[in-house]
């Protein structure tokens, strides 16, 4: 599997790689592509998939996929034999477009066929026309229906392909993306390990929102808050697991152990003297 490297971070083109990113890695990304003619929704976003940082970064580590740097190869202007590839790939859409219409106006024209001859009887005898009212067959409204069929293409449809429709050269990129070492990335991946769906927690206030299952299905159950040292003031505690009782979450402290480069938990709950 390969990651397509943009803005820093890594890209999923294709649907069947994100599904099994998805499904089997547990890897979540964010759809960023436009999915209708109205522009950009978040509600109705599709590929490409963008990768945060450290998805891109544990994907790496995991060995899950590769991520290739395109860029030299698609910022360089195209040979005339690549424009010319293109454009016969364009025209072959376009007369694959035609052909497809033109089938579905003939086979709605075969749905209505009773409907249509009896009109174009009634039309022909109006206009005194006996014998070639009823010598009109089926046949004959079809072989009109074709002959007259134009396509006009401004109103054509303009496929854009999600993936690029022929191979790039690209460099495969060996760095890394963030510091490995550093305390968020290496819980975030702890998660990971420990089986868990882990997306990005800002719009809880949060460092990582943690999912029993995909989040399509799953609400999130944790909100898990990094802290570089075991110690919180009293104010920020309060806000932090007020908070997960709003958003009705459990609260999470994640650090590294004293004297020890392991990561320890900390569940802190809301308790309600009243009740």
């Amino acid at each position: 599997m390969y990651l397509t490297l943009l803005n820093g971070t890594g890209f999923v083109f294709n649907v069947d790689d994100y599904m099994e990113l998805r499904s089997k890695h547990r890897i979540m990304g964010a759809p960023v592509g436009t999915a209708n003619t109205k522009g950009w929704s978040p509600n109705q976003s599709t590929l490409p998939v963008e990768l945060t940082k450290f998805e891109t970064q544990l994907v790496l580590d995991e060995n899950i996929a590769k991520l290739m740097d395109k860029s030299q190869d698609l910022k360089a202007k195209p040979t005339a034999e690549k424009l010319e590839k293109y454009k016969a790939d364009f025209e072959s859409r376009l007369l694959g477009q035609e052909e497809a219409l033109k089938t579905e106006k003939l086979r709605e024209t075969e749905r209505y066929m009773e409907k249509i001859l009896t009109g174009k009887r009634k039309k022909l005898l109006k206009q005194g026309k006996t014998e070639m009212a009823a010598a009109l067959t089926a046949d004959d409204v079809l072989k009109e229906m074709s002959e007259n069929f134009k396509f006009d293409r401004q109103n054509a449809l303009v496929e854009v392909p999600c993936e690029h429709l022929r191979n790039h050269s690209a460099q495969i990129v060996t760095g890394t993306l963030v510091d490995i070492s550093c305390l968020k990335y290496r819980i975030f991946k702890d998660l990971w390990k420990r089986g868990k769906f882990v997306t990005s927690g800002d719009a809880f206030g949060a460092d990582f929102l943690v999912y029993p299952g995909d989040p399509l299905i799953y609400h999130a159950s944790h909100i898990v808050i990094v802290l570089e040292k075991p110690v919180i003031k009293p104010l920020e505690l309060v806000a932090k697991v007020r908070l997960s009782v709003i958003v009705n979450k459990s609260c999470v402290f994640a650090f590294e152990k004293e004297n020890d480069d392991g990561i320890q938990y900390q569940s802190v709950a809301w308790c309600n003297p009243s009740k």
